[in-house]
């Protein structure tokens, strides 16, 4: 079995009796209890539950029955989800590890989908850094050299498929919290329109959004389809798609017009690497026969991020149900103290600027052009350890390397747009470096097909961090 094969493929080899569920779990198993220890993907494990989990679905498949699209692939689940008897930390020292009573919405969907449930992966505390370190389980590393970050907050989950531990991965996204990371380890990490996968909480004034990391398009799409079956209990939900996101794969989406933005919104620099990877996929597109061109879109005021970066954020936090809070992280501890200092009006005008200025950023889309291509990030990869350290040691400062690594794709969460990140370009010191297609309002479908294209093209599922193979 090769570790590093698409969840699909997979999923087609139990259907076929080419390999059965236990020993892809075994496969992965071995491979997490070899390499994890470095890379420090997983923070908790159920290995004999889902061993069991995989001799249930191996008799199925003996059985002959109806089997579902994934039907005994492992994934891991992101450690800021509900699974009901597991822990949730949401990686921080400040909450228990006792079990949890509930199931989220997105991972009953993939239970429905077959998948087996295979551990849990790491996360900064409460999600709140653009890279997976934390004062409980430490730090996350890249696979593709562990003197780097595989940037987070989903970066647990980046890690463990870029190393082979896992053919795919749960991941959410309020702030590119799917797409850092994938740029990072060279993966696909497609962040769905807000409302697309059902969720019972819409945190962070609805900028969070449930999705998954992939190696290749094709995973993504079909776990976008299984993930995003409705729920009548949630408030609101995405528009139905003309047909399943798979179809989309390998589907002409015929001549667009692609507008292109190469410096930050947030007014930062943009590291010569980043700019490579979205002009080097600019090219690929124009081969396609897209018209590619210079755009100058207008996105958010500089009260309207502040608004969420500070008065949103920090009430999200303040909010939060800590056990014991004051073992947080001192820089959440700090924003939680200053989220205290403020009144509510100061949230709900934050919340209504979100929401006006919203209207004329989407309106971009479909009249000044088709889709917006972008670097993912504005810097390479961090160094492992960098980002926490800097934030606890500056919690009301300014610091650079965290705002060029969301300056890109945070306007994606509060727009409630659909984004993907395609590993298309490499630093010269062999780290991965990732593009970034913006699609227009509820418009996953070009995104897909454009991805998929573009992985035609490149091939970067071939690619794999060379000493884990």
């Amino acid at each position: 079995m090769d570790p590093f094969d698409s969840a699909v493929r997979l999923a087609q080899a139990v259907r076929k009796r080419e390999l059965s569920p236990v020993e892809i779990v075994d496969a992965y198993l071995e491979r997490i209890d070899r390499f994890d220890p470095e890379i420090g993907a997983f923070v908790w494990r159920n290995d004999e539950d889902v061993r069991q989990a995989a001799r249930w679905a191996e008799q199925a498949v003996m059985d002959g029955g109806e089997l579902a699209a994934f039907h005994g692939v492992p994934i891991p689940i992101k450690d800021l989800t509900m699974v009901a008897g597991q822990p949730a930390t949401f990686g921080s020292r400040g909450m228990s590890d006792a079990p949890r009573t509930s199931t989220d919405p997105v991972v009953t969907r993939l239970l429905d989908a077959g998948f087996l449930l295979m551990g849990r992966t790491s996360t900064p505390d409460m999600g709140m850094l653009t890279a997976t370190e934390n004062s409980r389980y430490g730090i996350t590393r890249n696979p593709w050299n562990p003197a780097f970050s595989p940037g987070g907050s989903s970066g647990g989950a980046a890690a463990a498929v870029a190393a082979g531990l896992a053919p795919v991965a749960h991941a959410n996204d309020g702030g590119g919290s799917i797409r850092m990371p994938a740029s990072c380890c060279g993966l696909v990490g497609l962040k769905p329109s807000r409302g697309r996968v059902p969720q019972y909480l819409a945190a962070w004034e609805h900028a969070t959004v449930e999705g998954a990391i992939t190696r290749t398009v094709r995973d993504a799409a079909a776990l976008l389809d299984v993930m995003s079956v409705p729920d009548d209990l949630v408030m609101y939900r995405a528009p139905e798609p003309e047909r399943p996101f798979s179809d989309e794969v390998g589907r002409d989406s015929g001549p667009l017009r692609i507008g292109v933005l190469l410096e930050a919104p947030t007014g930062v620099p943009v590291d010569p690497a980043c700019v490579a990877a979205a002009e080097r996929a600019g090219r690929l597109l124009e081969s396609l026969g897209h018209t590619v061109f210079p755009a100058s879109p207008r996105f958010y005021t500089e009260e309207a991020m502040s608004g969420y970066a500070q008065a949103v954020l920090d009430a999200s936090l303040w909010a939060v149900p800590y056990d014991n809070p004051e073992k947080a992280e001192p820089h959440l501890r700090y924003r939680m103290e200053r989220a205290a200092t403020r009144h509510s009006g100061i949230y709900t005008r934050a919340a209504a600027l979100m929401q006006t200025e919203s209207v004329e950023v989407r309106a971009q889309w479909g009249r000044d052009f088709d889709v917006l291509l972008t670097p993912t990030l504005a810097c390479p990869p961090p160094q492992a350890g960098a980002c926490l350290e800097e934030a606890n040691a500056n919690p009301g400062g300014f610091r650079l390397t965290e705002v060029q690594m969301i300056s890109f794709t945070s306007v994606c969460n509060i727009s409630g747009l659909p984004a993907v990140t395609l590993p298309v370009h490499t630093s010269s010191d062999g780290l991965p470096i990732g593009a970034h297609l913006i699609g227009g309002p509820w418009d996953e479908a070009v995104l897909v097909r454009l991805a998929s294209a573009l992985e035609e093209l490149d091939g970067w599922p071939t690619r794999r961090p060379p000493h884990l193979t």
